[in-house]
């Protein structure tokens, strides 16, 4: 899909007041949109990805190896394959990650 209508994709309520979008997928990455309730969680975890994202409104806590970041709307992010990181969400929180190669296995899927 070259275009994405963003009310088109499906949402995936992935419990604890996440909800995932899949917006695309090629041969090398893909590309998700998150929202996020305030507080809600993503726990510590690894991947053989690299994961860039972008917040679009609110902002997260973000663990990335034992470095805390505060991220608010506009911040963006890099997270090396196999480091561990976490996400707390801090208020109603929108971002988009994009991840190389493509990921298809979440932290809730274990």
């Amino acid at each position: 899909m070259m275009v994405i209508d963003h009310n088109k994709v499906e949402k995936v309520d992935m419990g604890k007041g996440v909800v995932r979008q899949d917006f695309a997928a090629g041969k090398n990455m893909n590309v998700l949109h998150w929202n996020m309730a305030d507080g809600s969680e993503v726990g510590m975890h690894t991947h053989p990805q690299e994961q860039f994202g972008y917040v679009i409104k609110g902002g997260f806590h973000l663990t990335i190896g034992e470095q805390v970041y505060e991220l608010s709307e506009g911040d963006a992010y890099l997270v090396p394959a196999n480091i561990p990181h976490a996400f707390v969400a801090v208020g109603e929180t929108e971002a988009i990650d994009v991840f190389a190669p493509v990921k298809t296995v979440f932290p809730w899927d274990k």
